[in-house]
């Protein structure tokens, strides 16, 4: 006969928090060290994030002036002005990598949910300018900027600069 649970049993088990839930999804394990990237492949995945983002960036404002060209010498879309703010913020998101991995021995799950997160964020100014009047065909080539710059970082952090499985010796 098989061995059910009685229902007092089952009433008495108790159920998991949402805490909980969100700590075994995202695998937050604690692992307080010894599990984040190798520091020189960290300093060339943000060095690779960042010119890879700044040349992406350029990329798409070529393309979005060539497909709408009323939007040549769009503020925005001056080299200085979109790599002061992109620089920062992939820097941020390439210190972010070694921080995230002190909280979870498989790290990339919270890092690509927390990308998401700080990407539709970062996309609040592209809608507060849209709503001041700025170009919509601007706006849409500031927002695949966002997203283009989503695509080229995480990648470049966790794939370049991987996570360490097992914790090495220290001296």
């Amino acid at each position: 006969m098989p061995d059910w649970p009685s229902p007092e049993r089952v009433a008495s088990t108790p159920r998991p928090t949402p805490a909980r839930k969100a700590s075994d999804y995202f695998r937050l394990n604690l692992p307080r060290g010894g599990h984040q990237p190798a520091v020189g492949r960290f300093l060339i995945a943000a060095v690779v994030a960042i010119i890879a983002s700044l040349a992406v960036c350029a990329a798409i404002v070529a393309i979005g002036v060539t497909i709408f060209p009323a939007t040549a010498g769009y503020d925005h879309f001056r080299f200085l002005d979109y790599a002061k703010l992109t620089v920062p913020g992939v820097v941020c998101a390439a210190v972010s990598w070694p921080i995230v991995t002190l909280f979870s021995t498989q790290a990339r799950r919270l890092f690509a949910w927390l990308t998401v997160v700080v990407t539709l964020g970062g996309m609040a100014p592209d809608l507060w300018i849209l709503y001041r009047g700025a170009p919509p065909e601007a706006v849409l080539a500031l927002v695949i900027m966002h997203l283009a710059l989503a695509a080229v970082t995480y990648p470049a952090l966790v794939y370049i600069a991987p996570q360490r499985r097992e914790s090495s010796p220290r001296a």
